[in-house]
């Protein structure tokens, strides 16, 4: 699993993010690797038709009908998108949120994506059984500083956490990753993936980036 978290980068802007989808379809087909999109909420609609899965970047705990501004997972799914990402380090929840948005994308047969911080979060969600937990420490998301050089241990553990549980649960890696030796390291330590985000929407050359990094987990 390769999962792009696009953020509200100008670069993904507009139409720009149909370019991009299209480019991520084509590598998936070419190397044979799930390749995952997650574009501003509100640019969903236009690539939610695309042949590789797209995931919103957050959901809320909130219902159909009478509410306003909130993004709703039935709705979403009714859009076709495949599941969404929970607790980003730059949108944290609160841990009965994360209990009841997990249970929620499994009712409706939706991926979820849980994003924890830390070990002691690796500890405490991985008993709620997502169907992803990546681990990202905060301090090196978009540094360029890649989480399986800086900090390998941190994987190599989260790995025998989440492969030491009794569910189906796997663990994605991110913060830091820019080039294909980084997600190679990644999963040498145990990761089954990747989230990443800068490393590859602020790229020149969106083609080539998304190509190493494919080719690093074939």
């Amino acid at each position: 699993m390769f999962v792009v978290n696009c953020k509200n980068y100008e670069e993904i802007a507009g139409d720009k993010i149909i370019k991009f989808v299209k480019t991520a379809e084509k590598i998936s087909k070419k190397y044979k690797v799930k390749i995952a999109i997650c574009p501003p909420q509100h640019l969903i609609g236009l690539v939610s038709n695309s042949s590789i899965p797209i995931f919103a970047q957050h959901i809320d705990d909130s219902k159909i009908g009478s509410t306003t501004g909130f993004v709703i997972p039935e709705l979403l799914k009714k859009s076709k998108v495949n599941g969404s990402l929970i607790n980003h380090s730059e949108h944290r929840i609160s841990s009965k949120e994360i209990e009841k948005l997990i249970i929620k994308l499994k009712e409706l047969k939706m991926t979820s994506i849980l994003c924890v911080k830390d070990i002691a979060e690796v500890k405490k969600y991985v008993k709620l059984n997502p169907d992803f937990i990546a681990i990202e420490p905060p301090e090196l998301i978009g540094s360029g500083k890649a989480v399986s050089k800086e900090k390998p241990e941190l994987i190599e553990k989260a790995a025998s956490i989440v492969n030491g549980s009794k569910n189906k649960t796997k663990l994605l890696c991110g913060a830091g990753i820019v080039s294909g030796e980084d997600v190679a390291k990644a999963a040498e330590l145990g990761s089954e993936g990747i989230l990443v985000a800068s490393g590859i929407i602020k790229a020149k050359n969106w083609d080539k980036v998304i190509s190493e990094f494919a080719k690093a987990l074939v």
